[in-house]
This record gives structure tokens, C-alpha cells and sequence, in this order.
């Protein structure tokens, strides 16, 4: 017979070889397997020997951290996005020399910046370049 714990465990993936949607493909817990592991302990302790007080603060103060982590993480995402979007608006009227989709240097100067997802492109004729494949930026609209 398994515990409530270990069968919110096992549904969750974690543990086991099989995945579920609620869980992550590389089968690690979240915030919400956390929590749901927390509900699960305090709901099924044993009355007569409940848990340790400070166990309980200490696995409250691991969740908030949890949290946190999450958080800054996304805060990091937005905040790399931002600095690359205002990388590629500042190439327009540059000349740029870019790596084209066959592997060979090209140039030409930057007439727009498209902000679509996480990595920005900027038009080079009539060309959308990732900002990734950007090597070389000069002032100017002059091609060297």
C-alpha cells in the first residue's frame, strides 16, 4: 500500500519513468508538486505525533524560496529580452556584417528591428537577420 505522499509523488512524475502533463519533461518537482506534497504531509500526520514545528517552518521557508528563485528567474528572462530589444532598435541606420543562411558574411545597413519572441531581428535589405547572427556593427550606411 503507498502513502498519500508517495502517490501524489508518483502522480505527479517525479520518481518514476513515466511523465504526465502536470509534470516537467525532466521529471524535477515544482513549485506546485511543493505545495501539494506540503497539503498532503499536514493532512495525513498522524494526530497523536504531528509534524515537527520546526520541520514545518523549515519546509514553508524552502517553499518561499522556491517562489523566489521562480520569480527572479522570470525577472532575469524579461530583463535579458528588454536589453536585446533595445540592442537590435539601436543597429538601425548601421551597417551590420551578418552570417547568411549559408553560412557566408554579408552586409548591409539595418532598416528595422522586429521584437518576436526572445531573440530580435533586424532587417537588412529585404532580409530578417537574428540578432545572434549579427559578428560586426559600423556607424554609417556606408559598406566597407
Amino acid at each position: 500500500m503507498t502513502s498519500p505522499i508517495t502517490d501524489i509523488v508518483n502522480a505527479s512524475g517525479a520518481g518514476s519513468s513515466t511523465s504526465t502533463s502536470t509534470a516537467k519533461a525532466n521529471n524535477e518537482l515544482g513549485k506546485d508538486d511543493f505545495m501539494k506534497l506540503l497539503v498532503a504531509q499536514l493532512r495525513y500526520q498522524d494526530p497523536s505525533s504531528p509534524a515537527d514545528p520546526s520541520a514545518f517552518m523549515a519546509q514553508t521557508a524552502q517553499f518561499t524560496m522556491l517562489e523566489k528563485l521562480t520569480n527572479l528567474e522570470t525577472a532575469q528572462q524579461q530583463l535579458v529580452t528588454a536589453q536585446l530589444q533595445f540592442g537590435a532598435s539601436n543597429l538601425i541606420g548601421k551597417t551590420v556584417t551578418y552570417v547568411d543562411a549559408d553560412g557566408k558574411d554579408a552586409t548591409g545597413v539595418v532598416s528595422a528591428a522586429t521584437f518576436t519572441g526572445s531573440n530580435p531581428t533586424v532587417k537588412v535589405g529585404n532580409t530578417d537577420v537574428p540578432l545572434s547572427s549579427v559578428k560586426e556593427v559600423r556607424n554609417g550606411s556606408t559598406a566597407g
